[in-house]
């Protein structure tokens, strides 16, 4: 079934100079910091524990369950995330936990965001990528940033996002993200909404955005690309400037091509 999505619109850091003292000062303080993407098991369990303590110690507010304080395989996601480096993942987790707190993301339904939904601005499709993704398609050209309420358009951003992420086949992490700009305009431009759209996956959905392709984009798009590049971080890394040939060919089979792009 396809949900009508939001709209399109609402850091390898430098090595600082004195790296290698920082180096050595790490090591000293290595129960907090492991800075590898690969661990060994017993290893990667020791350091999920660690971070569940310290949040229950230093953030008894946070909520429990599923995404909340004691949600192991969320703080595992958010300690690869981060290197391994324990400080620096529970900052982030108490980040990403509280905000879903206040901006209700388990109160999100399809009824909910139903009204903004029925603008057809954006869905999940139906099929995954052949890269085995699930798919976020948006259509630039239906997004109105002075008509619709911005609140509304974050609130069915963040449920589709939720609603990709579900739809993730076993051993799968991350999703495709398609921008439709043919038929954009001015009108259709909103560069504070572009900015949510990439902080949330940022900041409160790490590494699960494995690639954006922007489509057919028109001449008028692009200073609006130029001034929105160095606000979407490390994500500025898997934007793709594309054609829908090209969406056709390399993304999808005949059978699972999104309908929009078989014209």
């Amino acid at each position: 079934m396809e949900l009508r999505l939001c709209n399109p619109f609402r850091h390898i850091i430098p090595l600082p100079s004195n790296y290698s003292n920082q180096i050595t000062s790490s090591s000293r303080a290595r129960s907090l910091s492991v800075r590898s993407s690969h661990l060994d098991p017993n290893e990667s369990r020791k350091l999920v524990l660690e971070v569940k303590e310290k949040l229950e110690k230093d953030h008894q507010s946070l909520p429990v369950g599923k995404n909340g304080r004691d949600d192991e395989d969320f703080i595992l996601w958010f300690l690869k995330d981060r290197k391994f480096s324990v400080q620096e993942s529970v900052e982030k987790l108490h980040k990403a936990i509280k905000w879903r707190q206040e901006f209700g993301v388990s109160e999100l339904s399809q009824d909910s965001v139903k009204s903004i939904a029925e603008t057809g601005k954006a869905y999940v499709h139906d099929f995954l990528d052949v890269n085995g993704r699930p798919v976020l398609v948006v259509d630039a050209a239906k997004h109105f940033p002075a008509v619709h309420d911005p609140a509304e358009n974050e609130k069915l951003c963040v449920f589709l996002i939720e609603k990709a992420l579900s739809a993730l086949p076993e051993g799968r992490e991350e999703i495709l993200g398609i921008f439709d700009l043919r038929g954009f305009g001015t009108e259709n431009s909103d560069l504070k909404f572009i900015t949510f759209l990439f902080d949330v996956f940022y900041y409160y959905y790490p590494k699960r955005l494995g690639q954006v392709l922007f489509v057919d984009a028109p001449f008028i798009f692009k200073p609006i690309w130029q001034l929105a590049k160095p606000l979407l971080k490390s994500y500025a890394s898997v934007v793709r400037f594309c054609s829908v040939e090209t969406v056709r060919k390399e993304y999808f089979t005949e059978a699972t091509l999104p309908a929009k792009f078989r014209d």
